[in-house]
């Protein structure tokens, strides 16, 4: 593992540990070189996942698109980062539970919008609102009777 401070390539592993989710190990390391301490995670290789578009073309997964789609939907509402990655964190382990090779970027949305709805009513609204495409006003105050309906 090569130090990210002085990009030598000796460290050693000083402490190792399940991280707190459990499903990759956390291990402490140290550069023989510089002496500075830094923390690696270790994560079993998923298997290779393919999002099938709208348009019906083929991409490969990419962790980053939901969590940009997560950070706009809750921007400036008081959730914290810790819970925005959690909450991907959840839509990543419903997804590869589901141990297909390839998923309809719809399923994943509507996981991501199960969990938002859960998480804050407004950032599940922001990101309907783009996911779903709304057209116009009507279908917007749809959406928002569905959530007040069901907080009754």
């Amino acid at each position: 593992m090569r130090c990210p401070f002085c990009s030598d390539e000796n460290t050693r592993v000083i402490d190792s540990r399940p991280a707190d989710d459990g499903s990759s190990i956390r291990r402490r390391r140290q550069c023989d070189e510089c002496s500075k301490r830094f923390t690696t995670y270790e994560k079993v290789e998923a298997i290779p996942l393919v999002v099938i578009k709208k348009d019906n073309n083929r991409e490969p997964y990419d962790r980053s698109k939901i969590e940009a789609g997560v950070f706009r939907s809750c921007h400036k509402r008081p959730i914290s980062v810790d819970q925005m990655k959690a909450l991907v964190d959840e839509v990543e382990t419903a997804i590869f539970n589901m141990e297909e090779k390839e998923i309809k970027s719809s399923v994943i949305g509507e996981i991501l919008m199960d969990k938002l709805k859960d998480l804050d009513a407004v950032a599940y609204v922001r990101f309907a609102s783009v996911y779903r495409e709304f057209k116009d006003v009507n279908t917007f105050m749809d959406e928002l009777k569905k959530i007040l309906d069901t907080k009754k």
